[in-house]
């Protein structure tokens, strides 16, 4: 077999993604090469390693195996560059964080400074839904988590980051309380926040829409299709900009708090370790520079 750690990547790329034309995207090459590329890896194989079914992609079990393979080899020879520059005396490794959607406005201020300090560090920072960041904490593939609510029936231990206020929120500044209510998706903290809030002050029953990103919900807020309760953390612009106001709201802003978890017991990696030392002593600054405009705010 005449294989390349190039045609493993790309192989590799195409099973996660489970597609040619967003494996291409993601590795900056054209699918046809791409389609070549797999074509050529196939051919070192007499059992077939995917599937084309209807122009759907289809992973064999036997793929799946070879996939599995191809990530440890991948990842070794990810360690063998690590451990040269680490012989230099450069801090290297990789950085897993899985964050919840709306900590996307949070997370880039505490990894900027670090990174620079480390640039033998690389990151993977996946933001999604609440779901998926707990997943991937239960199935220890990440380093930290970013959430706004501590996960039940796991056992995990935090550093606190930063409050997350949730402010009612609509497109004009005059309360309009026939308004629709727009919720985020099942399984968002944002939503289990808002039902819990209506459920608490208001028994009337409202037209609802479900949006599956606070992005989403943010757009069709500023089009007026109703109102949200929403982190304040994500709409300094829109704010700025009178395209959002906040509403007087008895009991608001809720308030939970970012923290970063990671699993009690887990052997957590040097670079992991060395990203909790500066939090824990850069934290402060971080939030007094970054995020004055934020704190200041009631």
């Amino acid at each position: 077999m005449n294989y390349t750690i190039h045609q493993l990547q790309i192989f590799l790329k195409v099973v996660q993604k489970e597609s040619i034309t967003k494996a291409s995207q993601e590795l900056f090459m054209t699918q046809p090469a791409v389609s070549i590329q797999l074509k050529n890896f196939q051919g070192q194989f007499d059992i077939s390693l995917y599937e084309i079914i209807g122009r759907k992609l289809h992973i064999t079990d036997f793929g799946k195996e070879i996939a599995i393979i191809a990530e440890r080899v991948i990842e070794e020879l990810n360690n063998i560059n690590y451990k040269t520059e680490a012989y230099r005396g450069m801090l290297t490794g990789k950085l897993k964080i899985s964050s919840a959607s709306t900590g996307k406005y949070v997370i880039p201020f505490f990894l900027e400074e670090f990174l620079s300090q480390n640039p033998g560090i690389d990151l993977v920072l996946d933001v999604t839904n609440k779901t998926r960041v707990i997943q991937s904490l239960k199935n220890n593939e990440i380093d930290f988590a970013l959430v706004s609510v501590i996960p039940g029936l796991l056992d995990v231990e935090e550093e606190l980051l930063i409050d997350n206020k949730l402010y009612l929120i609509s497109n004009e500044p005059k309360r309009n309380d026939s308004k629709a209510l727009i919720y985020r998706e099942e399984g968002s903290a944002t939503r289990s926040a808002m039902e819990h809030y209506y459920g608490t002050h208001n028994s009337k029953d409202r037209k609802r829409l479900e949006l599956t990103s606070n992005e989403a919900v943010k757009q069709a807020v500023i089009a007026g299709l109703g109102n949200s309760i929403m982190p304040l953390i994500g709409i300094k612009n829109e704010l700025l900009d009178k395209q959002l106001y906040i509403l007087p709201a008895d009991d608001l802003p809720l308030k939970t708090k970012w923290r970063l978890i990671w699993l009690s017991g887990k052997r957590i990696s040097p670079v992991a370790q060395a990203y909790l030392d500066f939090i824990r002593v850069r934290k402060n600054e971080i939030l007094d520079k970054k995020f004055k405009w934020y704190l200041d705010y009631k």
